[in-house]
């Protein structure tokens, strides 16, 4: 028998504290019996129990939507603490999110906007077509992480394109962020007062910690303002935002919106008919 494959094989794996950083600590978790679970299929569950709840309660929502996605693209994105990458990982996670959510909301729209270098770029208008959203996701020009990210840049193109759109649907912004800092060109609150004067909603889904600007952001807008933990967490954060929001109080004494549904009239003088 050969014996030198053996020392090959230990020098080649190298040695533990080399090997690829894993947070070991989000592996196993104690339940209420004291036995040890994965930690991950603890928190699914207690996710969807939340989602489920919350739905619970008769609460009047739009089936109209119209929403702008900004996700950052900046070099803080690149960073490995949510595998594969956080830039990746959102890049995967909002391609099932636009399948999902035309599924859930057929006359909704999306659009999309990416923040890097300090500026604001709008890579898809708004539209109802989840395949040119996909397609642009999947273009590498639109992955490649550098710079800062803005987030007054990307809010002012949303609020240019939303101001636009009938008054009848809600109008909304979806944030995925995972810098820190904001470089942004003026002050920020003169732009949360053009958010509430279109009556525009901004929710943000944050990927490294708490900021404040950001949480400020989504809580004086009406929208929501969260923080994952890991992979599984940032997942249901966003496909949380499929379901419609609750209806403003401003837009509650709208008129129904009469669809294309044809209607038989019946005239009581004869009329001709030319084909």
């Amino acid at each position: 028998m050969d014996y030198t494959d053996n020392p090959l094989k230990d020098q080649q794996a190298g040695y533990t504290w080399e090997e690829e950083y894993k947070r070991s600590w989000d592996t196993l978790q104690e339940d209420e019996t004291g036995k040890l679970q994965s930690a991950d299929s603890s928190l699914h569950k207690k996710l969807l129990l939340k989602r489920k709840n919350k739905d619970a309660p008769a609460i009047q929502r739009g089936l109209l939507r119209y929403c702008f996605i900004i996700f950052d693209c900046s070099a803080n994105t690149s960073e490995r603490d949510l595998r594969p990458s956080r830039i990746e990982l959102t890049i995967q996670t909002l391609e099932a999110f636009v399948l999902e959510f035309f599924e859930q909301n057929p006359l909704s729209q999306l659009g999309l906007i990416m923040m890097r270098d300090g500026l604001a770029e709008k890579i898809t208008d708004l539209t109802s077509n989840p395949m040119d959203l996909i397609r642009s996701l999947r273009d590498k020009k639109n992955r490649d992480s550098s710079g800062c990210m803005s987030l007054q840049n990307a809010l002012a193109i949303a609020i240019n394109t939303l101001r636009q759109v009938p008054e009848h649907g809600s109008r909304e912004v979806f944030g995925i962020i995972g810098s820190l800092t904001s470089n942004d060109p003026d002050d920020i609150t003169s732009t949360i007062a053009d958010l509430n004067s279109e009556n525009v909603r901004v929710s943000i889904v944050q990927m490294a910690a708490e900021v404040y600007l950001f949480k400020k952001v989504s809580l004086d807008t009406g929208g929501t303002f969260s923080v994952c933990l890991n992979e599984i967490h940032f997942r249901e954060l966003v496909m949380a935002f499929i379901h419609p929001p609750p209806t403003l109080t401003i837009n509650s004494d709208s008129s129904l919106v009469q669809m294309g549904f044809s209607i038989r009239i019946h005239d009581k003088v004869p009329t001709f008919c030319s084909w």
